[in-house]
């Protein structure tokens, strides 16, 4: 393996252990014993669910081509998976507020634990079926849980800043740390132990069984809004109406999926980015140093969370031009580097240009995931918290089925480029939603000060 492989990693590992040791009371929120426990307990359980996850993605496409389908049959499996979050995910969101956040929890793992059951079939059709169900589970795991954690928060009463605390650690731990040990536990088991490709999705539902037990044991019910018995069209037009009267929910909801749409499309371009010629490069360690920088990431959002004088909407139009930055970076080597016609080899000049870049980006990811919930805790309705945030994922569905289409109609340089462009109009978004909040922030500080000079003067008047 090249030595800059290593330097990178080493660079990012160093940089991560810096921050996290050199954390003072400042860098820290002050909690409770109360909420540590509750804490703790969430993080177990999400850890659990994102090993789950994580443990699929690296083999997911790896099993299906062993079982001798083209990269065209291939294609359509996963957008049956997006497609189906993007259809289902509204509904399953509805559900979550109506029965209950537990129970579309445990329906999560449930579901994907058959989606991993459907691995051991090479047939076409039960394959399909399982990315069907995967695709629900993921409207699950990305509104369920966090609907959950919000409004057990509140519940039991802690200070809504804390909820930064528990973002910022789950981020680091499931989308960071887990990520790397399921990467290499994956390794372990297909390549050392030779247990196949079907093994990790073995591994992934006993860790989603694990989960569903601690969440079966521990977690109590919460609901969006029990005191009204309302069928899912209600909810539905109750959840658009919110979405449309509120510039911030709709805001928030645009943010999000020109973020993550950026994010999934740099999910499958960064292979075909890093190695157009077919250059030899290590996937599992480059993979591995990316959750490393996501890991940064997060590290740095715990501290800019943790100060309560800067305020979430001010760095993150920051954080989006920097990774809208980042991705630009294909488009101006494809100019002014010179590409190299040499097949195989070892990764180019503008590769590892592109590495650095990518990290960013990776960095950027880290920042923006506790920075969003942050976010979306502060200005999604609880009432409809699920419901709402599944209705963001639709657009973003759209765009990603839109682009696995169309993924060799269009250059390289040509994604990335749009990439950064929806990156950049998400920074102007980030920017006018900054705005509003500080204008009804002024405002009510204004309003407030007034009562406190009418509460002063009406003794006077007596």
């Amino acid at each position: 393996m090249e030595i800059f492989y290593w330097m990178v990693f080493g660079g990012l590992a160093a940089v991560v252990a810096a921050l996290e040791l050199s954390k003072t009371s400042r860098d820290r929120i002050s909690t409770s014993s109360a909420f540590s426990s509750f804490k703790n307990n969430y993080l177990v359980v999400y850890s659990l669910m994102m090993a789950g996850d994580w443990l699929q993605g690296p083999y997911v496409y790896y099993l299906y081509s062993q079982y001798g389908f083209g990269k065209g049959d291939i294609g359509h499996l996963f957008i049956a998976g997006f497609g189906s979050s993007m259809l289902f995910g509204t509904i399953v969101g509805s559900l979550a507020d109506k029965q209950g956040r537990k129970r579309a929890s445990i329906t999560y793992c449930i579901t994907y634990i058959l989606s991993c059951a459907t691995k051991h079939s090479p047939e076409y059709k039960i394959l399909m079926v399982g990315r069907v169900l995967g695709g629900i589970a993921t409207s699950l795991l990305f509104s369920a849980f966090e609907s959950w954690l919000v409004a057990e928060h509140f519940k039991r009463g802690f200070d809504q800043q804390w909820l930064s605390v528990t973002f910022s650690q789950a981020i680091f731990l499931g989308n960071g740390l887990v990520a790397i040990v399921s990467g290499l536990f994956g390794n372990v088991l297909v390549d050392t132990l030779s247990l196949g490709p079907v093994a990790p999705f073995d591994a992934a539902a006993c860790f989603l069984a694990i989960g569903m037990a601690i969440i079966m044991s521990s977690w109590t019910e919460n609901y969006g809004d029990p005191s009204e018995n309302k069928d899912l069209l209600t909810q539905f037009k109750g959840a658009a109406v919110a979405i449309a009267s509120d510039e911030k929910i709709t805001l928030l909801g645009a943010i999000q999926s020109l973020f993550e749409g950026s994010m999934y499309t740099f999910v499958f371009l960064w292979t075909p980015a890093l190695s157009p010629n077919g250059e030899d490069i290590p996937h599992g360690f480059i993979f591995a140093t990316f959750m490393l920088a996501s890991m940064l990431g997060s590290s740095i959002a715990s501290r800019l969370m943790a100060r309560s004088s800067l305020k979430v909407e001010s760095y993150m139009q920051i954080v989006f031009l920097l990774s809208a930055a980042a991705l630009l970076l294909p488009v101006i080597t494809s100019f002014l580097v010179v590409p190299s016609g040499e097949k195989g080899g070892g990764i180019s000049f503008s590769g590892c240009i592109q590495l650095i870049g990518f990290c960013t980006f990776e960095a950027c990811v880290g920042i923006f995931w506790p920075s969003i919930m942050k976010m979306r805790s502060q200005y999604i309705p609880e009432e409809a918290r699920s419901t709402i945030m599944n209705f963001f994922r639709i657009p973003l569905n759209i765009f990603v089925c839109i682009v696995l289409y169309n993924v060799n109609a269009y250059p390289i340089v040509f994604m990335f480029g749009m990439c950064s462009v929806f990156l950049f109009v998400a920074s102007l978004l980030q920017k006018r939603l900054r705005f509003i909040t500080e204008s009804q922030r002024s405002r009510s500080q204004e309003w407030t000060a007034m009562k406190e000079t009418d509460s002063e003067a009406e003794p006077l008047n007596v």
